[in-house]
């Protein structure tokens, strides 16, 4: 991990699209601004792994839909 220090108003440049800038430090919050290209997806890091646990579990999820109900039936005891 590349850990750089910045202050208000000071930013950070990655590859020629996005800049991350630091718009306000507010006690323990940092308030930053994201220019990214519209096609680039931008998440809050916590947001970012829920989707990517949804994703794993839609991903392990069988595509039978005989098998789902099968399973489904099975969690109910019948």
């Amino acid at each position: 991990m590349l850990i750089l220090a910045r202050k208000a108003g000071e930013g950070i440049q990655i590859g020629d699209d996005i800049l991350v800038q630091v718009l306000e430090i507010r006690g323990r919050q940092v308030r930053l601004g994201i220019s990214a290209p519209a096609d680039t997806a931008v998440h809050r890091s916590e947001v970012y792994q829920r989707i990517a646990a949804q994703n794993r579990m839609a991903a392990a999820a069988p595509a039978d839909l005989q098998e789902a109900h099968s399973l489904w039936l099975r969690g109910r005891g019948e």
